[in-house]
């Protein structure tokens, strides 16, 4: 409940921030203050001291996981700020304006967290999706950009109207909007009326996370966006709306999954497909990423296509080593000057230190022991053996892992194996630091995973 209205309020304060302050330098300081704030209100509520179990008549349910989740994304965020502020402020001359909108969505994001009615659910993922085509279209001289984000918004309208359809016939079918009714007072009369409302929503939040088929938008989108502003998009935004997704066919669909498993577990594998296979061909280390993180969706979906104990295991895990690889990559890739491979032709002799974080974070991302990224993934497929069901799926994405090895090492080469004279911003030591600091957490969740996973039984 803290995060859902600091965030909230300190939008609100960075909008009069910008009203009031002149000096545009100053709007990193007032986000990453926030985003302090908003880490110690989480971390109240997950001590257990304002915990309740519901709250407005039950819309919204307080449980350990969800606030450890918003705590990780929390975390996420404050890296992002550090890292990445500064990029934000060079954007346009409304940087109050874009931390503001980021703050909102934060807002949205604890509601797609917390949810137990599906009109939370729905509000919470438009006021996340809202102020995300305006940061997809914040540069207005960049044509690609405005065409991303008109791109963007007309698909999300669209994919919007779908999840009002299928929530629609969830309440003929059931008569109830809250999750934890969902499963029990279906009538047999109306299962065509469950089933067509769970395959809609399905295909609702499918589109949301860049899951394949309803992938086509996230390439262009996460191309044509200022970079600064892809690196939210890929990371936070994505991991957070998975939640949502997991705790709806948990705890609302969880008694039939053999309604949908089948339907998840195509999704899944197209997903990974598509993602990897199209990641080898690209050239633009920017549009690699847009397609790797379609891969990682379809990692992700297995903690939704096996919805036990292991998948919310998985699920944070996963968040939080996707989060900081991706957000360590993107922070390095804003200081480029050439967003291709061979523009990172010869970044470990000039820059040694940037270079191996940047392994490191690529590592983790291909789930090479040692990194969180391992363990993300080995979580979220040994959640899916645990089900007994589809085991080929299990091997494909094995697989798939494997392609995506190539098209990782392909910017590591370039970084350590050829010659050339990379591009790069300058940068301070204090961005050299956090870097590192990210490179640890990564390679510290890759050695001992439970220093996370314990907190889902301590609290």
């Amino acid at each position: 409940m803290n995060l859902i209205l600091i965030s909230a309020l300190w939008g609100i304060v960075m909008m009069f921030s910008g009203l009031f302050i002149a000096n545009k330098s100053t709007a990193k300081t007032i986000a990453v203050v926030g985003a302090l704030v908003l880490l110690a209100g989480n971390l109240f509520d997950l001590s257990g001291k304002m915990i309740i179990d519901s709250n407005f008549n039950g819309m919204l349910q307080y449980d350990k996981f969800g606030l450890l989740f918003l705590t990780v994304i929390v975390l996420a965020l404050l890296f992002y700020f550090l890292l990445s502020g500064k990029a934000i402020q060079e954007v346009g001359n409304h940087s109050y304006e874009y931390f503001a909108l980021m703050f909102f969505i934060m807002s949205g994001i604890g509601l797609v967290a917390l949810f137990n009615n599906l009109l939370i659910l729905f509000i919470g993922i438009e006021i996340v999706s809202i102020p995300l085509y305006i940061l997809t279209g914040a540069d207005k001289k960049n044509l690609k950009g405005n065409e991303a984000a008109l791109k963007y918004f007309l698909m999300g309208a669209f994919s919007t109207g779908i999840m009002l359809m299928g929530i629609a016939f969830l309440y003929g079918a059931t008569g109830s909007f809250q999750v934890d009714k969902l499963n029990l007072t279906a009538n047999d009369n109306f299962t065509i009326f469950l089933v067509i409302g769970v395959v809609m929503i399905m295909i609702s939040l499918a589109f949301k996370v860049s899951a394949a088929p309803f992938h086509f938008w996230t390439p262009d989108v996460y191309d044509g966006a200022p970079t600064v502003f892809t690196s939210f998009m890929a990371s936070i935004v994505k991991a957070a709306v998975f939640i949502g997704f997991l705790n709806l066919f948990m705890n609302g669909f969880g008694t039939i999954t053999g309604k949908w498993q089948l339907s998840i577990a195509i999704i899944t594998a197209l997903t990974l497909f598509i993602g990897n296979i199209t990641a080898v061909y690209q050239q633009s280390v920017k549009r690699m990423l847009a397609y790797s993180s379609i891969a990682q969706a379809g990692f992700m979906m297995f903690a939704i296509f096996a919805v036990n104990d292991m998948s919310k295991q998985g699920l944070l895990l996963y968040a939080a080593a996707y989060c900081l690889a991706t957000i360590g990559i993107f922070a390095v890739l804003v200081k480029m000057k050439d967003f291709t491979i061979e523009g990172f032709n010869g970044l470990a002799k000039k820059e040694p230190l940037i270079a191996l974080v940047v392994t490191v974070c690529f590592l983790s991302l291909a789930g090479i022991p040692l990194t969180a990224g391992f363990f993300a993934k080995y979580f979220v497929l040994a959640a899916a053996i645990k089900t007994g069901t589809y085991l080929w799926l299990v091997i494909f994405a094995v697989l798939m892992a494997a392609v995506s090895v190539y098209y990782y090492f392909r910017v590591i080469q370039a970084m350590y194996f050829k010659e050339g004279n990379s591009e790069m911003a300058e940068t301070s030591s204090g961005f050299k630091g956090l870097l590192v600091a990210v490179a640890v957490l990564i390679i510290l969740l890759g050695v001992a995973p439970n220093l996370l996973l314990n907190w889902l039984i301590l609290y």
